[in-house]
């Protein structure tokens, strides 16, 4: 049983609170790239519970700034984009990407004052179509070489959406591979060759077998976890038969991501973010190995669901998730429509902003959730000390060192040696792919 005293040990992300300083050790989504698209490339952005200003000067350049001014706190999300940087409507004062002060024009002509001047400023990289920052000290960690950091822009998509509810919750359901039979429960299956860019609606590979067949009339799956490298490899058995085994690899990317197989051409790689303890953004970068993502389909797809510029759910708490009677006793599980990311958000929300661990009673299936509990809670506990000991807590060296993480979504009819199908499926993957074949090295983490 957990403690309310635990429970927000593991859920507060706000500077100084221990979660919240384990995860500014870590590279976090902060914006999609095409969130600065437009005449004006800037945006206000809050991350765990801090808030920020993120733009691209007229090089090009990224930079995320404190979002109150130095010199007397006006927003900088106002600014004005010009000479170099990002300039106060204030009183003029202007800060390159780095923090540094170039001007303050009202002081008096020959003031070097600017020159002793910093803003605060924090690294931001692109990766895939997401704008990462790191907030924490000292230097941060290298980003593994997985596959969506390494595949070609052409071979990923990248999308987001806002939960009300907190990081935790929202990454549990990620690694809780019982609920799919259930929640997204569906009871008749659809033209599986109508199902790019959705999730949960395609085949298994090797097989025409349809997902949504699959999850709904077999809805005891045997779970096993395996702690990895990167965080931990989750695999899931649902046997057909006496020689057939529905095979389904998953990972949590430590500490807030998973990857998931999205079909057979595809995976997910999605992150949970902490804008505050009760808000998260969920970031995803669809990665095929395939031919080229056909970004507009899968841009359009969201879209309908999804309203900009917030990326806020179309069927949310304010309108009980579009939740039909007729639809929940004929249709779908929940009732909630066909989009999976609907009935995720509802059962996150529906837990409350943060879930009350303390009146909880786990399963068997539960596993994973308990085993990166406690992941989780030594990594905060190791951050405490002044230690690194984490997942991903790696230098470039170690980068180059992962692939993967394997994902895969599969029917093994050899009767047997389910982990040897897993990983030969994988291999096969990657050696059709026009990107992926070159990086097959099993020496590597994944």
């Amino acid at each position: 049983m957990i403690t309310q005293e635990q429970n927000d040990f593991m859920t507060r992300v706000a500077p100084g609170k221990p979660a919240g300083e384990l995860l500014r050790r870590y590279w976090q989504p902060v914006a999609l790239l095409e969130e600065l698209d437009g005449p004006r490339p800037l945006k206000a952005v809050k991350l765990m519970g801090q808030d920020f200003v993120l733009f691209r000067d007229e090089t090009g350049r990224l930079g995320l700034l404190d979002r109150d001014c130095p010199h007397r706190g006006a927003d900088l999300a106002f600014g004005r984009l010009e000479d170099g940087g990002l300039r106060c409507p204030f009183h003029g004062w202007l800060f390159d990407a780095t923090g540094q002060c170039l001007e303050t024009p009202a002081e008096p002509v020959g003031s070097k004052m600017c020159t002793r001047i910093k803003q605060g400023a924090y690294p931001v990289v692109e990766r895939s179509g997401i704008v990462f920052a790191y907030i924490g000290p000292g230097e941060p960690p290298a980003f593994p070489e997985f596959d969506c950091f390494v595949a070609p822009g052409t071979h990923t998509f990248a999308f987001k959406g806002l939960w009300e509810c907190n990081w935790l919750q929202a990454l549990e359901v990620g690694m809780d591979p019982a609920h799919a039979s259930f929640l997204h429960r569906f009871f008749e299956d659809e033209d599986t060759s109508e199902s790019y860019g959705k999730q949960f609606r395609g085949a298994s590979a090797d097989s025409d077998l349809p997902i949504t067949k699959v999850l709904r009339e077999y809805d005891r799956p045997e779970i096993a976890v395996e702690p990895t490298e990167y965080g931990m490899r989750l695999t899931t058995l649902r046997k057909l038969d006496e020689k057939a085994t529905h095979v389904r690899v998953t990972n949590v990317m430590f500490p807030q991501a998973f990857v998931i197989p999205m079909s057979s051409e595809m995976t997910i790689t999605q992150w949970h973010v902490p804008v505050d303890d009760t808000h998260t953004y969920w970031y995803a970068i669809f990665t095929s190995f395939t031919g080229p993502v056909d970004k507009q389909q899968m841009r359009d797809q969201r879209l309908a669901t999804i309203e900009l510029p917030d990326y806020v759910s179309r069927r949310n708490k304010s309108n009980q998730y579009g939740y039909d009677v007729q639809e929940q006793a004929s249709q779908t599980f929940t009732g909630m429509g066909m989009d999976i990311n609907v009935h995720d958000q509802w059962a996150c929300e529906s837990q409350g902003p943060i879930q009350d661990r303390s009146r909880e009673h786990l399963g068997a299936t539960d596993k994973g959730i308990i085993t990166f509990r406690r992941m989780l809670v030594r990594a905060i506990e190791s951050v405490q000390r002044g230690e690194r000991e984490a997942p991903l807590l790696i230098g470039a060296d170690q980068a180059a060192a992962f692939s993967g993480p394997p994902s895969i979504d599969g029917v093994n009819d050899r009767g047997s040696d389910n982990d040897a199908y897993w990983r030969e499926a994988d291999r096969e993957r990657r050696l059709k792919s026009s990107w992926a074949a070159a990086r097959l090295n099993t020496g590597k983490a994944g």
